[in-house]
């Protein structure tokens, strides 16, 4: 929070203080007060996600501007309280354990990453904390709980899609390159088990150090397996070395990965050597306003002088759409269990092309995926 609008709140913060219990006003709720709803995030801003957290913050920042805009949610402002944790679970923890001790959010939002939410799961139990769209698609965290509210689909869902497509097109011989934590670990499982499914062994496992370290060795190992093709079961700045390795020395080598392998930075790092990566997507192109909810996108990003777009801020943008829909839904009167009921009832909700569906826990509103080839240009061509 700004030094200033902190400052601002001292008087209002004096006044609650010295009010008795029962007079105090019915929105005396954590993170709520006459004017705003303050949201929490802890994400990388720095280290070899940033620029998943950078463009997360983006696709937020153009939403809430958007709904304030509008006049808010029931007359109250949205406002984003995001702390850096470098992709360090601990940091997450340190992050979100402060955001819940200073009382300053009402509900989380999108924390990055599979071994940070994992991390910061137990918290958001302990403390009945909503929280909406883990920027995860990790089926190990997706148990049940009347807390948490995924937007996006699977991990396993995009895995089994990519992959079954790669085996569809007669490639026999694939190398799988891991990251090496939790999130790769995962991803690696479910590739096994699709390729199992249709009687083949990948013909090389590699695992990828977070910070891209073992770079080298790990391009040399995949290579020296003589895929036909590549299969990325990596995220962030490790991704875009990784692509950029195996082109140079094998500029045709056909690679393929979820929609967390690069962000918008990373596909622009790469130029042309993007030219035919194959790239799940767990939301809509966001370059082709061919549904409202991408021409609304569009237009919040235009708002704030933004004309780049990216699956990242899309799905940002699309996840603060859909906590506010529960906010709405929870009305004026606002309190944590309220938000957690509205959301569990929110049915074949249209955002204007993409639906939203809670039907039972687990919540997981969307199973969308659709595939996507690159071109030279950095944006999907089919």
């Amino acid at each position: 929070m700004q030094r200033r609008n902190f400052l601002s709140l001292i008087p209002q913060a004096a006044v609650l203080a010295s009010t008795p219990v029962l007079m105090r006003p019915a929105f005396a709720q954590d993170g709520v007060n006459a004017r705003t709803i303050t949201v929490g995030c802890s994400g990388a801003l720095s280290g070899p996600l940033a620029g998943f957290g950078q463009e997360l913050k983006i696709g937020v920042d153009a939403a809430m501007t958007q709904i304030n805009a509008k006049g808010g949610i029931q007359g109250r402002a949205l406002q984003l309280q995001m702390m850096d944790d470098g992709y360090v679970p601990t940091r997450t923890v340190d992050n979100v354990k402060k955001m819940i001790g200073e009382s300053s959010v009402f509900a989380l939002m999108s924390c990055i990453g599979t071994p940070n939410n994992a991390a910061i799961l137990p918290m958001i139990e302990e403390n009945n904390l909503p929280y909406i769209a883990p920027l995860t698609g990790a089926t190990s965290l997706r148990k049940a709980s009347r807390h948490v509210f995924h937007v996006r689909a699977s991990y396993s869902d995009e895995t089994q899609r990519l992959v079954s497509k790669l085996v569809d097109m007669g490639i026999k011989n694939l190398a799988i390159v891991y990251l090496d934590n939790a999130f790769g670990k995962e991803v690696l499982a479910d590739a096994q088990k699709t390729l199992a499914a249709n009687g083949i062994k990948a013909t090389a496992e590699v695992a990828l150090a977070t910070d891209g370290k073992n770079l080298s060795g790990v391009i040399e190992q995949t290579l020296a397996a003589k895929p036909a093709a590549v299969f990325l079961a990596s995220a962030g700045a490790a991704s875009t070395g990784l692509v950029a390795g195996l082109k140079k020395v094998s500029p045709m080598l056909p690679i393929a990965g979820l929609s967390v392998a690069l962000t918008n930075d990373g596909l622009k790092q790469l130029g042309n050597a993007v030219s035919g990566l194959a790239i799940t997507m767990v939301f809509p192109d966001p370059n082709r306003a061919r549904i409202q909810i991408v021409r609304d996108y569009q237009a919040a990003m235009r708002a704030m002088g933004k004309e780049e777009f990216s699956l990242g801020s899309l799905e940002s943008y699309i996840n603060t759409r859909v906590l506010a829909e529960g906010l709405e839904r929870a009305g004026r009167d606002l309190n944590r269990a309220k938000l957690q009921t509205a959301l569990a009832s929110v049915r074949n909700f249209d955002l204007g092309g993409f639906m939203v569906n809670y039907q039972a826990s687990p919540f997981v509103a969307s199973k969308y995926v659709d595939l996507g080839v690159m071109g030279s240009s950095g944006r999907f061509i089919g």
